[in-house]
């Protein structure tokens, strides 16, 4: 009984070394409250400094400022009611989410997010909003 205990405390102390030297940031929050309002402003601060954008038929690398418009068109045309995150998940220095984002006319649009750190700073490198 007292060596399992010393063997649960050595795999629970190792468990938290690995966990401490590998940290995962997390995607900031602000991100999926822009969503919901459908602030392509406040979702374009976190984006990097190019951004591979997939808008329904519209897809390619825009630089930050342009896929901000490209954003900001799509909520002028989609009244956001909603946004819910479904799953979010990642590795070191990498992460991802999935929502999904309701329109006040009924239509829902999937949406994905990869993430990146990026001079220390998490960034959208890719964003995707696809029809359910």
């Amino acid at each position: 009984m007292k060596n399992l205990k010393v063997l649960l405390t050595v795999i629970i102390l190792g468990i938290a070394t690995f966990a401490n030297a590998h940290p995962i940031f997390d995607i900031p929050p602000k991100i999926f409250d822009a969503m919901k309002v459908g602030n392509a402003v406040e979702i374009a601060k976190h984006f990097n400094s190019s951004v591979e954008l997939v808008i329904l038929d519209k897809e390619d690398v825009y630089s930050k400022q342009q896929a901000e418009q490209i954003l900001k068109s799509f909520f002028e045309k989609n009244k956001i009611k909603n946004f819910s995150l479904l799953h979010q998940g990642g590795k070191e220095g990498a992460q991802y989410a999935i929502g999904n984002l309701e329109t006040v006319s009924g239509k829902a649009y999937r949406v994905y997010f990869l993430v990146k750190e990026s001079g220390g700073k998490p960034l959208i490198h890719q964003m995707r909003i696809e029809e359910e």
